[in-house]
C-alpha cells in the first residue's frame, strides 16, 4: 500500500532556512503517512520497522527520529535514515525494509518512506549546470506499508537488484554537490551523465536479465555478452524483450533525456514510457518517489492486473542503477484515491519536441 503527497512552490533565498526546511519534510511526509495509515487501518505501534530516504535534507534530530516523536511509534523500532544517496534511494529503501523484515518477527510492518526537501538545496548561482535541477526537481513523497504477512496485501516483492558504479571517477563525480565561484552550493551535473547512466543500466539490466526472462531470451543476451567481451567481436549488444518479462515499466522521471535514452536502449514502445513521461509532465522529477507516481498512473489508468509483473528503475547520483520488480496480487480499485485524482481524465497529453534555433 502507498500514499503520495505533492507540494508545488519554489523557495526563494530568504525561504531557504532550516525552519521551513523541516515544516517542507513534515508537510509532506506527514501528509503521505496520515493518508496511508486512513487507507489500511494499522495502528503505528503495529509499525517495526522505518525506513526513510531523503538525499539532501540530513538534520538533528535526524528525521527517522522526527517520524518516531510524531507517531509515538514503539521504542524497539528498527529505524534507519539514508540520506546522500539519490534518486535511486527510494529502490534502496524498498530492499533494506525486506531485509529487515527477514529478522523481526513474522507478520510485522515496515514503513517505508521516500521524499526530497529542495527548500535547503535551491541553487541561486548562475552556473547553467548547477540551475538544471531548480527546473526538474519538485517536492513529492510516497509512504508504502510492506509486511511479511500476506492478509490485504497487493504487491509481491520478486526481486532488488542493486548496481553500484562509484568506484569509477567519472560516474562519482557526474552528479555532485558543490560551490560554485560565488560559494553558492548547488548540483553539478556532468555533460557525461546521460553516457554513465547507460552503462549503469546496462550492468544492471545483465544482472537482472537471467531472474526475469524466459530461457530464449538469456540465451541470446549470453551469446551477445560473451562474444562482445570474452571474444572482443564488434557487434551490438543484444538488447532483450523485457515485455516478455514485464507489463508494466516505471522508469524514474529524472528528465525527458533520461526517459528519450532508456526508451532508445531498450527498445521501448511510447507506451511503455508512457507513465514516466505523465509523471515528469505532471509532477516533474520528484526524485526517489517518482517511479511510485507512476505506479499510481498505472493503476489509476486501469491497466494493471493480478499477476502483472513492474519493473521499477531507478539512477542515483555515486552512480547508482537499482531495479526493483513487484507482481500485482490485487489491483487498486478504479476510484481509489491518489495522487492522479483530479488529472488522470487529462492524461495522456502530446509533449511537443523541443527545438534549438
Amino acid at each position: 500500500m502507498a500514499s503520495f503527497i505533492e507540494h508545488h512552490f519554489i523557495p526563494t533565498h530568504e525561504y531557504c532556512t532550516l525552519e521551513n526546511a523541516r515544516a517542507e519534510f513534515e508537510l509532506v511526509v506527514f501528509s503521505a503517512i496520515d493518508d496511508l495509515l486512513a487507507k489500511t487501518g494499522i495502528a503505528p505501534d503495529s509499525i517495526g520497522v522505518l525506513v526513510l530516504n531523503c538525499s539532501l535534507f540530513c538534520p538533528t534530530p535526524s528525521l527517522v527520529d522526527i517520524i518516531v516523536n510524531k507517531y509515538n511509534l514503539r521504542c524497539d523500532i528498527r529505524s534507519v535514515n539514508l540520506s546522500g544517496m539519490g534518486c535511486s534511494a527510494g529502490l534502496i529503501s524498498v530492499g533494506l525494509a525486506n531485509n529487515l523484515l527477514q529478522v523481526v518477527p513474522q507478520g510485522s510492518h515496515a514503513l517505508v518512506l521516500s521524499t526530497e526537501t529542495i527548500t535547503p538545496n535551491y541553487y541561486i548561482g548562475n552556473e547553467r549546470a548547477m540551475l538544471l535541477p531548480n527546473c526538474l526537481f519538485r517536492v513529492g513523497g510516497v509512504a508504502a506499508l510492506l509486511s511479511t504477512f500476506p492478509a490485504n496485501t497487493r504487491f509481491r516483492l520478486k526481486h532488488v537488484v542493486r548496481t553500484f558504479t562509484g568506484a569509477n571517477d567519472s560516474a562519482y563525480q557526474c552528479v555532485f554537490q558543490e560551490e560554485d565561484d560565488q560559494g553558492n552550493v548547488g548540483i553539478n551535473l556532468s555533460k557525461n551523465l546521460m553516457a554513465i547512466a547507460g552503462n549503469s543500466l546496462q550492468a544492471n539490466i545483465t544482472e537482472i536479465a537471467p531472474l526475469v526472462l524466459p530461457f530464449s531470451e538469456q540465451l541470446l543476451f549470453a551469446i551477445s555478452f560473451v562474444a562482445r567481451k570474452v571474444l572482443r567481436a564488434r557487434v551490438k549488444p543484444y538488447i532483450p524483450n523485457f515485455s516478455m518479462a514485464f507489463k508494466h515499466l516505471c522508469i524514474h522521471a529524472g528528465g525527458r533525456a533520461v526517459i528519450d535514452e532508456l526508451q532508445k536502449s531498450l527498445c521501448l514502445s511510447d507506451e511503455q514510457v508512457e507513465a514516466s513521461r505523465m509523471t515528469l509532465h505532471r509532477f516533474g522529477n520528484t526524485s526517489s518517489s517518482s517511479p511510485w507516481y507512476e505506479l499510481a498512473y498505472v493503476e489509476a489508468k486501469g491497466r494493471m492486473r493480478k499477476g502483472h509483473r513492474v519493473w521499477m528503475i531507478g539512477f542515483g547520483s555515486g552512480f547508482k542503477c537499482n531495479s526493483v520488480v513487484w507482481e500485482c496480487i490485487q489491483p487498486a480499485a478504479r476510484n481509489t484515491h491518489g495522487p492522479w485524482t483530479t488529472s488522470i481524465h487529462r492524461y495522456p497529453v502530446d509533449i511537443p519536441d523541443v527545438l534549438s534555433h
